[in-house]
């Protein structure tokens, strides 16, 4: 078992194995299945996941409320456009990721990865990151479960509540897991890994969470089209050999602290951010009616 980033790191050293391997061996043991089995489970939801980021790419998929849908097809749409400065290979993680939120905010099937609200981040990224590079759906697989262990980490230490910790607790998450995911993929080392999930932490500490009318819409849908590009680019900054100056432990320690030092207002509360600006409230009003 493993509850630190350097407990992980330690068992991926004395035994030379990579993240991903660390994981499924400890998931296997703590479930008392086979590591094929465990594997066997995370396709199963690696399919439910690439149902959702594609469902809303080539059509409206409305949410129940009517505040969110269509995007990730404009986006979708966008992406071979000549003029776009993020490349394909992002535009095309970013379309993924709506359209998996999309989706969820219809009521439809996806995996909470950690959470509903950050649904989109972490398979949008390993799946357009998987195409750019070739990869199998076996290393999609390691990859998520790298993604997992890095999850795990940040629940024990800190949490993935936005309730608890505010955005920067969901899509922040989110991001780190996919950024260590990708970075596995890449061929990075296990401490390479953790630099990039640090980082990615990092670039969205504090960050709030305000959902308008109280709905996990606005503006958490955009909010998981920029935990990718967080994700891809850490993932590259560690590749680069960019290193993080705060160790990723740390940086989850503080995350947590930030997150019990922001005020309730800014814990999906919807009393605070965008939530009650003018326009946040005319959405609220046309959902709910006048109190």
């Amino acid at each position: 078992m493993y509850t630190k980033g350097t407990d992980l790191l330690e068992q991926c050293a004395q035994q030379k194995k990579r993240i991903s391997q660390i994981v499924l061996e400890n998931e296997s043991a703590m479930q008392q299945v086979t590591v094929q089995q465990v594997r066997d489970r995370i396709g199963e939801l690696y399919d439910v996941m690439f149902a959702a980021c594609t469902k809303a790419l080539n059509q409206c998929v409305p949410s129940l409320s009517g505040l969110t849908g269509g995007d990730a097809m404009l986006v979708h749409g966008y992406e071979n456009n000549a003029k776009g400065l993020c490349g394909a290979t992002l535009l095309h993680g970013v379309a993924y990721a709506m359209s998996c939120f999309e989706v969820n905010t219809a009521m439809g099937r996806i995996v909470a990865a950690p959470t509903a609200g950050s649904c989109g981040i972490l398979p949008g990224a390993l799946f357009a990151a998987a195409e750019r590079l070739g990869a199998s759906k076996d290393q999609v697989i390691d990859a998520f479960a790298n993604a997992s262990g890095i999850g795990q980490i940040i629940a024990y230490n800190a949490t993935i509540s936005g309730a608890e910790g505010g955005c920067q607790a969901e899509c922040g998450s989110a991001s780190a897991m996919a950024a260590s995911g990708i970075v596995e993929m890449l061929g990075g080392s296990p401490e390479t890994c953790l630099h990039a999930a640090a980082m990615t932490l990092k670039n969205v500490m504090g960050l709030v969470c305000d959902p308008v009318a109280g709905l996990v819409e606005i503006p958490c849908e955009k909010r998981n089209a920029i935990g990718v590009a967080n994700a891809f680019l850490s993932a590259d900054l560690a590749m680069a050999g960019v290193k993080s100056n705060i160790p990723f432990d740390e940086v989850v320690d503080a995350m947590g602290k930030v997150g019990k030092a922001l005020p309730m207002t800014l814990r999906e509360t919807a009393l605070g951010g965008v939530a009650v600006t003018p326009t946040g409230l005319k959405m609220r009003e046309k959902v709910f009616g006048k109190k």
